[in-house]
């Protein structure tokens, strides 16, 4: 104690030490979520983010490394979604992020992140190119080239199918990506395409009376609509009331409630692929269902799956990294090796995309009901 009198300058280190360390011990590390909460697309972000505040709730209630969620709405907007993830990181200072789960969106942001070098997993954006934008870039979900694989498959193999049509949402990443590899497969199975012109229409369009009067000529076996559900659900409506019987089928992007309030009845009988099926009886996704239905009032779909699995995934890389530097986060997240996900048991490959099973969903009047599930 009387060595302590006699040096103030010793007092002062020690006093700069415990400041140090409180303010160590009180450094949130910060998890930013960009989504589309309103806009076009909104349906996939609410249920995105409630997938997400559901994981993120019970894992407060775990041991370990805690952070903080930070949420963006990016209206479903392209420079929305840029701005969202700037602010993010160069305001919040966030050290990782669950990305915008569409493709297109996902596509605007990845760069930014990439060039930040923040730890970036997107639940749901599954156009091929999303990953490669950089090292600091994973996801979630499977890719278009498997589930255009499937689809493709599933109309030759199962609907005995050989004759189709694909429309093509011209704007869309997703859209274009999906259209590509469901062709290349479909194609090389012996189907053929019923016209050789290229059907495209146009994000927010809504009288497709044209597009369809072309489709109806060319009487095709079934119709491939890789779009979101808006302008399908409109797209089915319309054709059905112009006598159009053949089945549609689509990929992830149906994956809303909305879908069945615009197109009614005229929807059942479709097929699309997807992540996750509420109606699956693995008992890992109905503890899951049971509980997100507890506290949201319906069941989760797979963008509610894939956003519950995003923040699992970025937890167990928070937790085995050696500190909380994003570079150290990304070291162990893109060593993401079998994590067992509602969506499935999730290892990523080279690239930081996930090896997992896809299933095939069949449209009733009011919902989608399991199908099949196909392995990769």
């Amino acid at each position: 104690m009387k060595l302590l009198n006699q040096s103030p300058k010793l007092w002062a280190c020690l006093l700069s030490l415990v400041l140090s360390q409180s303010l160590m011990s009180a450094e949130v590390l910060k998890v930013g979520v960009v989504s589309p909460i309103t806009g076009a697309t909104a349906t996939f972000g609410q249920e995105n983010v409630n997938g997400i505040k559901l994981a993120y709730e019970k894992l407060k209630k775990a041991g370990g490394k805690k952070f903080e969620l930070v949420i963006e709405d990016d209206k479903s907007d392209a420079i929305e979604s840029t701005n969202a993830t700037r602010k993010l990181i160069n305001i919040d200072k966030i050290s990782a992020m669950i990305g915008e789960p569409t493709s297109s969106l996902a596509l605007a942001s990845a760069p930014i992140v990439q060039e930040a070098k923040i730890p970036f997993i997107t639940p749901t954006a599954t156009n091929i190119k999303v990953t490669q934008v950089g090292d600091y870039i994973s996801r979630a979900c499977f890719t278009d080239d498997f589930q255009g694989v499937v689809m493709a498959k599933f109309a030759v193999n199962t609907l005995k199918k050989k004759k189709g049509l694909i429309l093509i949402e011209n704007t869309s990443d997703y859209s274009k990506g999906l259209a590509k590899s469901f062709s290349d497969e479909f194609l090389k199975l012996g189907g053929k395409l019923a016209s050789t012109e290229e059907l495209t229409y146009v994000a927010k369009d809504t009288d497709f009376q044209s597009l369809l009067r072309k489709v109806k000529r060319a009487n095709p076996e079934f119709i491939f609509v890789p779009g979101y559900y808006v302008e399908v659900g409109l797209i089915i409506k319309q054709a059905r009331a112009l006598g159009i019987t053949a089945p549609f089928m689509g990929g992830d992007g149906w994956d809303s409630p909305k879908l069945f309030e615009i197109a009614g009845a005229a929807v059942k009988g479709s097929y699309i692929s997807n992540h996750f099926a509420p109606d699956d009886k693995d008992p890992i996704v109905q503890n899951f269902v049971k509980e997100y239905t507890k506290i949201y009032g319906v069941k989760p779909g797979g963008f509610a799956a894939l956003g519950y699995d995003s923040v699992g995934i970025m937890n167990a890389a928070i937790q085995k990294a050696k500190s909380n530097k994003s570079s150290d986060i990304n070291a162990e997240l893109v060593k993401t090796k079998n994590y067992q996900g509602v969506t499935g048991l999730i290892t990523f490959d080279k690239d930081r995309n996930p090896k997992k099973a896809a299933v095939v969903l069949e449209a009733m009047e009011t919902g989608f009901v399991f199908h099949t599930k196909v392995n990769p």
